[in-house]
């Protein structure tokens, strides 16, 4: 991987050596404001030439035969096949087993999930905040690999941490009702009524877990407290959004 990723964050996780994967931070770019300075979305209402630029740097940092796959993210569960060269698709995972092409999604405190298979032949990943992971992102985004469950790999990146991450009652009721063991990745808050603190790393591990995947790394990080490194919409409402990225390199 060039030398010039220093900035990002790349994924400690036990994929295979033609797998490459990365997050970047909002450091290295030409963004301002609040957007400041690595803002990769274009539609958060950042300069686009801004974004544009941005965009191009992390191209040629990453030298892929192809530029990234990018989503329009709509907080739903479909996961898409990544095309060469092709335009924005709509979804919220990607995956693909192409050789050179990036998969992307852009977080600003959801959950970025990353996937491979032993061999490296697949890779993937998803975007999920609390609606993708209540409505099965994961699973549906897991259903496109060929192979059985337990041979997936996978790795949480970035996300809010559950000292931060506040939700109403009918959220925690949503998990608990498909899987009641995600009871205990709920914390009452003792000020506020009906309002739970929600661990997103926790609440992806259980229905990972619930479906046989066993290799499951990361969760080290929160993108609220990090003001330095992350963008965080809870933190700041107005701001960019971080990319996730994963692709195939020749082993």
């Amino acid at each position: 991987m060039p030398a010039d990723l220093s900035h990002f964050i790349v994924p400690d996780w036990p994929a295979p050596k033609s797998v490459r994967a990365l997050v970047t931070t909002r450091v290295g770019g030409v963004s301002e404001g609040a957007y400041s300075s690595f803002n990769l979305a274009l539609h958060v209402g950042d300069v686009a030439q801004a974004v544009i630029e941005n965009r191009e740097r992390l191209q040629q940092m990453l030298g892929t035969i192809y530029p990234p796959q990018w989503l329009e993210q709509v907080h739903g569960v479909e996961a898409v096949c990544a095309i060469a060269k092709g335009g924005v698709l709509e979804g919220d995972a990607v995956f693909t087993e192409q050789i050179g092409l990036p998969c992307a999604v852009l977080t600003a405190d959801c959950l970025p999930v990353f996937f491979c298979n032993q061999s490296g032949s697949q890779v993937a990943v998803a975007h999920a905040g609390w609606r993708g992971l209540a409505g099965g992102v994961l699973e549906a985004t897991l259903a496109k690999f060929k192979v059985v469950l337990t041979e997936i790999i996978v790795w949480l990146g970035p996300a809010i941490g559950p000292e931060y991450f506040e939700v109403g009652s009918e959220v925690r009721e949503l998990f608990i009702r498909h899987l009641p063991q995600t009871a205990q990745a709920f914390i009452p808050n003792k000020e506020r009524s009906g309002h739970w603190f929600a661990d997103l790393y926790q609440l992806a591990r259980l229905r990972l877990e619930a479906l046989g995947v066993r290799q499951i790394s990361g969760g080290d990080y929160c993108t609220y407290r990090d003001a330095k490194r992350f963008y965080s919409y809870r933190r700041d409402k107005i701001t960019g959004r971080m990319a996730s990225l994963v692709w195939r390199v020749d082993s």
